[in-house]
């Protein structure tokens, strides 16, 4: 159990980049429990992307970005900052996605 502890507390960038890159898979579950309940993981992607004007699309990202801003300010404020920096670069790509499907989709 300790060892979990220490895992967590790690002061790593590129962990921090992972644990970033996958906190948002967690979002979006629990955005498509809460949203899509009956459909299967590939069925309410389907549905996201084909709404009209992406609008559940952007709602998706976001919510699921929710969990890196979590994750963000635990670190932070356990000052934990290379960590706190990779969650910080992996939000960053998955924002300037979502901006980028948003804006060009």
């Amino acid at each position: 159990m300790l060892r979990i502890f220490s895992v967590v507390k790690k002061d790593n960038f590129l962990f921090g980049f992972i644990l970033g890159l996958l906190a948002p898979f967690a979002g979006f579950a629990v955005f498509k429990y809460r949203n899509l309940g009956p459909l299967n993981y590939f069925e309410a992607l389907q549905y996201i992307v084909l709404q009209p004007g992406h609008k559940m699309l952007t709602v998706a990202i976001s919510l699921s970005l929710l969990a890196n801003a979590v994750l963000f300010t635990l670190y932070i404020n356990a000052h934990i900052d290379k960590t706190a920096k990779g969650i910080f670069v992996a939000t960053l790509i998955y924002g300037l996605t979502a901006l980028s499907l948003k804006t060009f989709g």
